[in-house]
């Protein structure tokens, strides 16, 4: 495994520009359980939420984004000008799934291991309970497929490299919850080392999986999150990624930490979802 699935600490500013779309879900498994017509939440809080976005990327000196989906639900809100990149030790989620689901009793610990600490060798050893490489990536994909994201590759080595955009994996957050045999995986990310509770960590009671790496050619850094946020009215599915200029992990940490500032004020008002049979 490569250096990039470690753990660290904060601090930073900078400037961007603005994306924001509106996606649409597709195979879905599960009805959303809150806002009749799916959408992520009322216009007023989609506006506000857009404008704060705006003017924190305004002071940040790199690439970010932040994409928001309800659970089982059909919509996504997307903001920010980072789309795509190294899923890192976030892919160690759909790979605990598929390593529980093959081998249920004996991978607990590792699957343990690679979720709350982020753990390589332990990451590793589920990779290898899956077959070979081929299988393995297979393995992983189906997870992914099942989950909504219709276009992720899974890489075959090393896997933390697959390339994971913001859409599709806030589209996987959004059923992961919902899919059978993934309760035990979404339970450890509630247990996050407190030294990797930056970014959505800070939030209360949220269920995340973080992955962080440097860049082959470069060296620069690139920190991205996911996970499950619980509303008044359901959960919703988060995902963010910051990829300061400066090439720092301590500035990516520190724009994850902005970014889930800003997403706190508004989390009280995002139409949660429920998964449905």
């Amino acid at each position: 495994m490569r250096t990039g699935w470690r753990a660290a600490g904060p601090a930073l500013t900078g400037v961007m520009t603005l994306l924001i779309g509106a996606v649409t879900l597709t195979g879905c498994t599960s009805a959303a359980g809150a806002g009749a017509d799916d959408r992520v939440a009322p216009a007023a809080t989609v506006t506000a939420l857009t404008t704060g976005f705006a003017r924190l990327q305004a002071g940040l000196d790199g690439s970010a984004g932040l994409a928001i989906a309800p659970v089982g639900g059909r919509s996504v809100l997307r903001l920010g000008d980072w789309t795509t990149g190294a899923a890192w030790s976030t892919i160690k989620v759909p790979l605990a799934v598929a390593a529980l689901r093959n081998r249920p009793g004996e991978e607990r610990d590792d699957a343990e291991a690679a979720i709350t600490v982020s753990d390589n060798d332990a990451a590793e050893r589920l990779w290898l309970s899956l077959g070979d490489a081929g299988q393995a990536a297979n393995a992983v994909q189906s997870v992914l497929r099942e989950g909504g994201d219709e276009t992720t590759v899974v890489q075959q080595y090393p896997f933390g490299e697959t390339s994971w955009a913001l859409t599709d994996q806030v589209r996987f957050a959004a059923h992961l919850p919902c899919l059978p045999q993934a309760g035990p995986v979404v339970g450890l990310m509630d247990s996050i080392d407190p030294g990797q509770s930056w970014g959505l960590g800070g939030l209360p009671r949220v269920s995340f999986k973080g992955g962080w790496g440097p860049d082959d050619r470069t060296g620069a850094y690139l920190a991205r999150q996911f996970g499950l946020v619980p509303t008044l009215t359901g959960t919703v599915a988060v995902a963010v990624a910051a990829q300061p200029k400066s090439g720092s992990f301590d500035d990516a940490v520190t724009m994850l930490n902005q970014m889930t500032a800003l997403l706190e004020k508004y989390v009280s008002d995002l139409y949660g979802g429920l998964c449905r049979s």
